[in-house]
């Protein structure tokens, strides 16, 4: 079945649009776009590009989606934004292309974006997030797969979420949240393992309570960073994965991390 185009929007000649893909009225399709099958545009929405689109996205009313990037050294160099398939982008999302020339935005698969998010110039983001409505990224965020941002909340420049963490609402993130952990506030703290999340996810109790573990060594005891790695490799906690990437994000960071609400 061929796409379906209303015949208020405009879609130009050089776009490529899958099969059963709807775009809706008064939608305006750029010619650097591909859209790929079984998308729907309600209304109003604009792609612009080059943009890459997978199957299956979904995007509500006034979404602007791959414009130029907002950052002052942008100087209309052709940069990029790639979506993958399966998701959904509410009212007012708005997602820029990168900066430098040749740089990718990417966002991954099964992620739900609700109204008014922000995604940046050249970040990342993983698989299965959720970002509650105003969650905003700056540029060059990376957000690991299955990460909660609750509404309001905003990630500094260079920042790092990682894997199953979830960050409260309104809460400020300037330093890297670790995988796996709940971090809330303004300024930001950490307040344990992100429990709810990591049972819904499935994880054993036995890896969360070696999580658990490693936590206790890296925010609440009187250790830094490669001590408390230290301590996990002598505990063999580290013989866990999940453990193993927790401990690997912390000692890798850049920016910092987000520090326990009891030190």
């Amino acid at each position: 079945m061929s796409a379906q185009i209303h015949p208020t929007a405009i879609v130009d000649s050089r776009a490529e649009i899958g099969a059963e893909t709807y775009i809706g009225p008064f939608c305006l399709v750029g010619p650097g776009v591909k859209i790929g099958e079984r998308c729907q545009l309600q209304a109003n929405v604009i792609l612009d590009g080059p943009t890459v689109i997978g199957a299956d996205n979904v995007f509500y009313a006034f979404t602007s989606i791959g414009q130029r990037s907002q950052d002052l050294k942008y100087a209309g160099e052709p940069t990029h934004l790639e979506i993958g398939a399966g998701n959904t982008f509410r009212e007012f999302v708005t997602i820029n292309r990168a900066t430098a020339p040749g740089a990718t935005t990417r966002i991954g698969n099964g992620n739900h974006f609700l109204a008014y998010c922000h995604i940046a110039h050249d970040c990342t983001v993983g698989n299965g997030v959720v970002f509650s409505n105003n969650g905003t990224l700056a540029g060059h965020v990376t957000v690991a797969d299955h990460v909660v941002l609750g509404g309001l909340g905003a990630v500094h420049q260079f920042c790092r979420v990682g894997r199953h963490a979830m960050i409260g609402g309104c809460s400020k993130i300037v330093q890297d949240v670790p995988p796996f952990c709940l971090a809330d506030g303004n300024p930001p703290v950490l307040h344990g393992l992100n429990l709810v999340g990591l049972r819904r996810a499935n994880f054993p109790a036995d890896t969360i309570r070696s999580l658990k573990d490693a936590y206790e060594l890296f925010f609440r005891q009187e250790l830094n960073a490669q001590q408390a790695a230290d301590r996990v490799r002598e505990e063999g906690l580290d013989a866990v994965a999940e453990v193993k990437e927790f401990v690997d994000f912390i000692l890798s960071t850049k920016r910092g991390v987000t520090r326990d609400a009891t030190v």
